[in-house]
């Protein structure tokens, strides 16, 4: 039996103001702004030592601009001015706020440079968001 290959399909990319509340999946051209680094541990892990990083980088395309929180190696890839690939990214919510995150299941890809110029008047991030419960009766 020979062994079926899965068809891929190809990305769609989209801009970052198209971004709305706890949605995933999103597939990402932008450009690093700034970074910095939030957390630094260390701790034992039996005969290892774990080290955790995590920065909050501001990235956006010509559209926009959102935090993006990088985690342990994706810290390294956020140099300023740097162009990213982010593949299923997703948006988390933090006080609030949106976060954009890239987990396990996504991916980061550094890229050539952007023709683009970042729009830093459209900060998603600053929108502030509340959760309301709508009571049916």
């Amino acid at each position: 039996m020979a062994a079926v290959k899965p068809v891929l399909r190809k990305p769609t990319f989209i801009k970052v103001d198209a971004l709305h509340p706890a949605t995933s999946g999103h597939t990402l051209i932008v450009k690093v702004v700034g970074s910095k680094l939030v957390v630094r541990k260390s701790r034992p892990d039996g005969q290892h030592v774990r080290h955790m990083r995590i920065a909050e980088c501001l990235v956006g395309d010509e559209t926009g601009v959102i935090l993006l929180t990088a985690r342990n190696e994706q810290v390294e890839l956020m140099k300023q001015g740097a162009t990213l690939i982010l593949r299923n990214a997703k948006i988390d919510m933090f006080r609030g706020s949106m976060r954009l995150a890239v987990d396990k299941w996504g991916r980061v890809e550094v890229t050539g440079p952007a023709t683009f110029a970042v729009n830093e008047d459209n900060n998603l991030s600053l929108v502030e968001y509340e959760l309301v419960s709508v009571v049916d009766e």
